[in-house]
């Protein structure tokens, strides 16, 4: 495999935009996407919110991770939360995901995070076997929660 890595930055907003629609196309979710090339430059390397890892065949970029550190009170310290990875179709089989994945651990590993984490639709059973291909195991007895849109604005409400 002739996979290496490098850090999104600057310049890459259109790059980071076209996986994500890949994958939402991928997940029959492309209504959902209102990311634009300058909500990605503002809040990925203007407030440095997220971070992105792609993974590079021959000059290209063949796959992404993007990625960012939350907290456990419990553990005390930081972890990373996978948002999202993905592998174009036409390179998939050639273990960039799993790349990818150890990369992230390598990361959260050196960063001195306590865990690595993601979220994975029910439905997506070849991600579901590659994630415990991989050693991670399901969280059992959680259930994600979500405010957004018009709901999070009357929450916040005063």
């Amino acid at each position: 495999m002739g996979c290496t890595f490098r850090y999104a930055g600057r310049g890459d907003e259109g790059r980071i935009l076209s996986f994500i629609r890949a994958l939402a196309r991928y997940e029959r979710m492309e209504q959902d996407v209102t990311a634009t090339e300058a909500l990605l430059s503002e809040w990925i390397f203007d407030k440095g919110k997220a971070e992105v890892v792609f993974a590079v065949e021959d000059g290209a970029e063949v796959g992404f991770a993007l990625f960012f550190h939350n907290f456990s009170t419990f553990l005390g310290r930081a972890g990373l939360y996978l948002e999202d990875l993905f592998v174009l179709p036409e390179h998939r089989g050639k273990g960039y995901g799993k790349a990818l994945l150890k990369e992230l651990a390598r990361i959260a590993a050196e960063r001195g995070c306590g865990r690595l984490e993601w979220s994975c639709l029910d439905w997506n059973l070849p991600a579901i076997g590659f994630y415990r291909s991989a050693g991670a195991v399901p969280m059992e007895d959680w259930t994600t929660y979500r405010v957004a849109g018009e709901a999070l604005k009357k929450l916040a409400e005063p």
